[in-house]
């Protein structure tokens, strides 16, 4: 897709998104004439897709359109099935849950741009933002969504291990020890999976690029549902702790911080929260189940990051070091499995 920069759209981009473009910007009561009318914004910290601001003058020339544009990345049909998503996509906006879908082209999408900001990796330690954090995820797991209600990470985790052991050589399938991860991720399903935990409609991808804040009202949107399905609510928690050892915009994007994971405070805290939005005030010992149950779904977690890094980086051409990610989180599940599960 050529739309790499500050800019204009280049006579090189696929004439379906510029009809697609034309179709919006008329739909709403603009005439452009030209393709030039169309200024380029590239929007950073994506890792599947490519994201971009797309502005046009109006009727009215002191007044700008935006719309968001989605180029999808490659080989994401290794990770997820695209209709499923676009039909995700649409339910929630017929939720209200996000922003609205206005075309579609074969190499992506154009939506509406949400007028919100986008959290950084500092908002996601604010007490007060948190909370509304939880709020919102409590929120988006108790939604009815369409199609299956079984829970697919375990499914998922063993389609992507095959996945990565035929684009790995001998050597790294040794180095990322993938020939014992299938016994590993049948014991996490043996030792996780339990009776009592809360199922639910999972984002699976919390990171604090995902979420926007309107400033004025204050309201959390959750966005990018392209991993979103059922799962244990406490496995969204526990992705949702292990992003908050993330800055994906500095220059080293991949490397990741344990030493700021979320201490047991500040995991209680945003447990609370979470439980508490429901409307009842919850028992110490709900609280501590969660919190216990969500600790050791950082295991995987971690195994779910770490076969999305190794297949991201011979699938995906986004500049970002996806195998040294990769490793960063496998070798935190080996140091975390014998703490949280025994040796």
């Amino acid at each position: 897709m050529a739309i790499k920069k500050n800019g204009l759209i280049p006579s090189s981009a696929p004439e379906e998104l510029k009809n697609v473009l034309k179709a919006v910007a008329s739909e709403w009561g603009d005439k452009i004439k030209d393709m030039e009318e169309f200024l380029v914004i590239p929007l950073k910290g994506a890792m599947t897709n490519e994201v971009f601001q797309i502005n046009w003058p109006t009727i009215h020339d002191d007044l700008h359109q935006k719309v968001l544009v989605r180029i999808y990345g490659e080989g994401v049909e290794l990770f997820f099935n695209r209709d499923d998503e676009i039909r995700t996509f649409e339910c929630m906006s017929k939720h209200g849950q996000g922003p609205r879908l206005l075309g579609r082209f074969p190499d992506g999408r154009i939506e509406e741009f949400i007028h919100a900001r986008t959290l950084s990796a500092a908002d996601l330690r604010d007490p007060e933002i948190s909370v509304l954090i939880a709020a919102k995820l409590r929120e988006f797991h108790n939604l009815d969504m369409p199609g299956s209600k079984d829970v697919l990470l375990w499914k998922r985790l063993r389609t992507w291990l095959g996945h990565a052991k035929k684009f790995c050589s001998p050597k790294d399938v040794k180095d990322f020890c993938l020939n014992v991860l299938g016994d590993e991720i049948n014991v996490l399903e043996k030792e996780l999976a339990k009776d009592h935990q809360e199922i639910g409609f999972c984002h699976n991808d919390l990171q604090y690029g995902n979420i926007m804040m309107d400033e004025e009202t204050r309201a959390i949107t959750l966005i990018d549902y392209e991993y979103a399905s059922y799962n244990p609510v406490a496995y969204d928690l526990a992705n949702h702790f292990c992003e908050m050892a993330a800055n994906y915009h500095t220059e080293t994007p991949h490397l990741l911080d344990y030493i700021i994971y979320p201490d047991m405070e500040e995991r209680w805290r945003f447990i609370c929260a979470y439980l508490r939005s429901s409307g009842n005030e919850p028992s110490d010992a709900e609280v501590e189940q969660l919190l216990i149950d969500a600790e050791k779904y950082t295991l995987a977690n971690h195994l779910f990051w770490g076969l999305w890094g190794i297949i991201s980086g011979h699938v995906n051409k986004i500049d970002f070091d996806y195998l040294e990610y990769a490793r960063q989180r496998f070798q935190q599940y080996w140091l975390s499995k014998p703490l949280l599960l025994g040796s």
